[in-house]
Formats: C-alpha cells, sequence, structure tokens
C-alpha cells in the first residue's frame, strides 16, 4: 500500500546523486511540478533524467537545468528551452534523442519487464548508426532497450488511499507508463479519496505501482506558449 506524505521534502529525501529518474508530463501538461520544485531545493545533482521534453526555461524541470542538476537528458523534443540548447552545445549536457513513439514503447517495456523490442523507427537514421539491426519479413528493424529508472515523478488528478490513480484528460500522457517503470513511483494529486470512491473501470494506474502519495497545496498548470485569436 502506498504511504501517505504530508512534506514534500520528506517525499524526495532518499533521491540521491547519480540517481535515474523517469518524469511524468508532455511539454508542461501533467508534469509533477512541486516534486520538480522539491528537488531543485534538494539540490541533488548528476541526475539521468528520462522525459518528453525538459520543460521551459523557468519553469518545470527547466528549473533543475538552471542549477546544472541534470547530467543526461533522455527525450524525444528539447526545442522550448534556450539554456538547454546552451548546456548541449558546450558539451555540458549528455542528451538521448529518441523518437516520441520508441520513447513511451521503452518506458512501457521497462514496466512490462520486456528488456528490449525491434521498431523500424530510426532505421537508415543516425539513430541507428552502431546498433544492432535485424530483418523481418524483407524489412529493417532496429533493437531498442527498455528503459527504468531509479525512482519516478508522477503528477495525477486524483488517487485513493491505497494509491490507485486517474489522470485527468491529456494530462495523462507519459505519467502511466513512467509509474509503471520505476523502482520507487512518487505521486502527488490534487485530491486524495477514501478507498471504494474511485470507479474501479477508470482508474488508469493501479496501486500496485504507488509507492508514495501527497497531496499538492496548489498547481500553477502553465501554458507553455499562449495563443490568443485576433479581435
Amino acid at each position: 500500500m502506498a504511504k501517505i506524505f504530508q512534506s514534500y521534502s520528506d517525499m524526495v529525501a532518499d533521491i540521491h546523486d547519480g540517481a535515474t529518474l523517469l518524469v511524468g508530463g508532455f511539454g508542461l501538461c501533467g508534469i509533477p511540478e512541486n516534486l520538480i520544485i522539491a528537488l531543485r531545493d534538494k539540490g541533488v545533482k548528476d541526475l539521468t533524467v528520462v522525459s518528453n521534453n525538459c520543460g521551459v526555461d523557468d519553469w518545470g524541470l527547466g528549473l533543475m537545468l538552471q542549477e546544472k542538476q541534470i547530467k543526461k537528458m533522455v527525450s524525444s523534443y528539447v526545442g522550448e528551452n534556450k539554456e538547454f540548447e546552451r548546456q548541449f552545445l558546450s558539451g555540458e549536457l549528455e542528451v538521448e534523442l529518441t523518437p516520441q513513439g520508441t520513447l513511451a514503447e521503452r518506458i512501457r517495456a521497462g514496466g512490462a519487464g520486456i528488456p528490449a523490442f525491434y521498431t523500424p523507427a530510426g532505421v537508415g537514421t543516425p539513430i541507428a548508426e552502431g546498433r544492432e539491426t535485424r530483418v523481418f519479413n524483407g524489412k529493417e528493424y532496429l533493437l531498442e532497450p527498455a528503459i527504468t529508472g531509479d525512482f519516478a515523478l508522477i503528477k495525477a488528478w486524483k488517487a485513493d488511499k491505497l494509491g490507485n490513480l486517474i489522470f485527468d484528460k491529456t494530462a495523462q500522457n507519459f505519467n502511466p507508463m513512467m509509474a509503471s517503470a520505476g523502482k520507487i513511483t512518487l505521486v502527488e494529486v490534487e485530491e486524495i479519496v477514501e478507498v471504494g470512491e474511485l470507479n474501479p473501470d477508470h482508474i488508469h494506474t493501479p496501486s500496485v505501482y504507488v509507492q508514495r502519495i501527497i497531496q499538492a497545496p496548489s498547481f500553477e498548470k502553465r501554458i507553455e506558449r499562449r495563443t490568443v485569436q485576433k479581435a
């Protein structure tokens, strides 16, 4: 059964230098923003972070990037962060770019205990250079290893006291697969309810994948790029 925490510092107390973190979210949607702030304040460093992207310069994982806490990023998109660009081009940050569908499947495979799989994505590109390929039915495929992490940082809409999770619309994104592939999964939620209050048919992530829960005091839920219609 998941343990309910009252303090963010206690939630992240054992996240250590050099850890591999799986962080949910897509852009700024569904990111565990308060857990990220807690890690920034803790000062942990030399992290390998697996996430679709690295936030923006002043929010999300970009906050940890500013403090040079991230040693390596495994991502599919990095185009909204100037500090990310600067650190990568200067050699301060190691980056492993992975096609988005492949990234999702590598994490899902890790959570399912599948060590690797073949995919056509990336064949014939620099991603495949020096790596194992195999032909199935006349088509070449690239072997991709699964991804797991020491810790997963997740944001959900609602949890019960056992740790069963429901995500809200597109804020679900990478969060369920990250939760399944982390050895220890930390979840911040908007609401915690009693066991039995969640419809079992609506649960996205079962409690077996969740070790720690905290109810956040608030979420900013920033918009990555605001566009308005001209009058």
